[in-house]
């Protein structure tokens, strides 16, 4: 009876060894610069970089398209983005779906918004130049930079 109870016993201390290990969540930011406008059509391109608290860097292209009631052209330099529910710094490649209102004159022009893919999400704060009236609604992609 004990060398049964002695056995159970190291089997279950054995079962963590063998589960299924989930990633953690892994903190990312995202560097970037974006420039663009439009009229009814807004299109945007920029750069940036990835860094993750697992010490993963990753440079990306940055891309925003989108339509609506939508007037300007503005510029955003030094924005800065945080992920969440990221496993894995590729996890950020990819299309995000946007929906922003905003107003800016001038070298007073900001922006913050939170665009998501899936279960990732990313926050995006920004400050720049420009001047910029509507509402419109696209997609935010970021992709690997060549």
């Amino acid at each position: 009876m004990r060398l049964r109870l002695l056995a159970a016993s190291a089997a279950l201390l054995l079962v963590p060894a063998f589960a299924p290990a989930h990633a953690a969540d892994v903190s990312c930011t995202l560097h970037y610069n974006l420039a663009g406008g439009g009229a009814f059509y807004k299109h945007s391109t920029g750069t940036g970089e990835v860094t993750c608290s697992n010490g993963q860097r990753l440079a990306v292209a940055i891309e925003s398209k989108g339509g609506g009631l939508t007037f300007g052209h503005s510029s955003i330099v030094d924005g800065v983005g945080k992920f969440s529910g990221v496993s894995d710094i590729h996890d950020v490649i990819g299309g995000y779906a946007t929906a922003e209102a905003n107003a800016g004159n001038g070298d007073q022009a900001s922006k913050a918004q939170v665009v998501t893919k899936g279960s990732i999400s990313l926050a995006l704060t920004g400050k720049g130049t420009g001047h910029t009236l509507g509402v419109s609604f696209g997609s935010f992609i970021i992709s690997e930079r060549k």
